[in-house]
């Protein structure tokens, strides 16, 4: 699938070059093109793609500091320059956009839907969101950004895939090593879906296409992606099991979104070396996804790869009514009450008719 990548915020920025990189590392071609856009000057300085800086006459490069409403206003008055920034990259080769954002900061989970809204005004093919939710421990501000800007974002794009947090790291792991291994596992997990109807190594039995992977991105919805891998046994008929195992921990433990498991549309792909593929297993483990999910629209194929392990990637498509994103939205709401509590003038509590104010 030739996708074009739009980072926005820094959260945004450092996946889009990650996903970029592994493309390139992995030479499958998916990636046609990459920017990251950014209202702090400072964090475009650390990337190696290319960049563009809005709302310099907002917020002068200093960001927007957490404010997801400045964050969508410097969107919508500097969107012709981001769009002028993408011209020559997105051509007729390519067959979707991904706005990519983490959805609790400022620039980010403000400026990606008003970026989505303006894509596909423009744009015939589809525009995707892939959004970061802030984990459990992340601050009251990010929960409540992330809760109104996926609100926002799954209304504009015709998709958004949703990574949690808390799904892709070790425990134990501090702050800054967390984002680090949760930018390299999204990076290499989306990384194989965006490739996985690329012609790479071998013949596919079962070819993956991009239309499936449009076609499991329902329209409007919410997705998840599923991953787990295992060392390969020699042969075809060794790994019969082996698939159905390791299709049971994608989408049993290994998704980006923890617990969602019903959907409306799913996409089972299993990569690894050709002869190693087991056809039996394959559509065992795509029934067993069938069962699991109560979706009777589960695709399913082939991704040759040269490796010594198979993988199983698990596309969810529609899992907008699954409990972790209930769970997650009252989280986000209590989250916006009590920053609406916060943000209260307390000084009216001192109110004196007797004494001047200082200022």
């Amino acid at each position: 699938m030739k996708v074009v990548l739009i980072g926005v915020g820094q959260a945004g920025g450092k996946l889009t070059q990650r996903l970029a990189e592994f493309d390139q590392e992995m030479g499958f071609g998916a990636v046609q093109g990459a920017l990251a856009v950014n209202t702090a000057e400072a964090d475009l300085r650390n990337l190696d793609i290319e960049t563009q800086l809005v709302g310099q006459d907002r917020v002068n490069g200093h960001g927007v500091g957490g404010d997801n409403e400045l964050g969508a206003d410097v969107m919508q008055a500097d969107a012709i320059e981001v769009m002028d920034a993408l011209d020559g990259k997105i051509t007729a080769r390519a067959e979707a956009i991904f706005v990519v954002a983490g959805l609790g900061g400022g620039t980010g989970s403000g400026g990606a839907p008003v970026l989505a809204k303006e894509l596909q005004r423009v744009y015939s093919i589809p525009v995707y969101g892939l959004g970061i939710l802030p984990g459990r421990s992340e601050g009251t501000m990010y929960q409540a950004n992330a809760g109104r800007s996926l609100k926002t974002l799954v209304r504009e794009a015709d998709a958004t895939l949703l990574v949690d947090n808390d799904a892709w790291h070790d425990a134990g792991e501090s702050v800054e090593e967390a984002f680090k291994s949760i930018n390299q596992n999204i990076a290499q997990r989306i990384g194989l879906l965006f490739a996985s109807g690329e012609s790479v190594d071998g013949v596919a039995e079962s070819v993956v296409d991009s239309s499936e992977i449009i076609n499991t991105l329902r329209e409007g919805g919410i997705a998840c992606l599923g991953y787990a891998s295992a060392i390969s046994g020699d042969t075809a008929e060794d790994n019969i099991n082996l698939v159905t195992t390791i299709t049971r921990n994608a989408l049993l433990t290994g998704t980006s979104l923890p617990d969602a498991t019903t959907a409306d549309a799913a996409l089972l792909v299993i990569a690894g070396p050709t002869d190693a593929i087991p056809r039996k297993g394959v559509e065992k483990a795509r029934k067993w996804v069938e069962e699991e999910t109560g979706s009777l629209q589960v695709r399913g194929g082939d991704f040759p790869l040269d490796s010594d392990r198979l993988a199983a990637l698990v596309l969810l498509g529609g899992v907008e009514r699954s409990p972790r994103i209930d769970d997650f939205m009252e989280r986000a709401k209590e989250a916006r009450e009590r920053q609406q509590q916060d943000e209260i003038d307390h000084t009216e509590a001192f109110h004196n008719d007797d004494l001047d104010d200082l200022f």
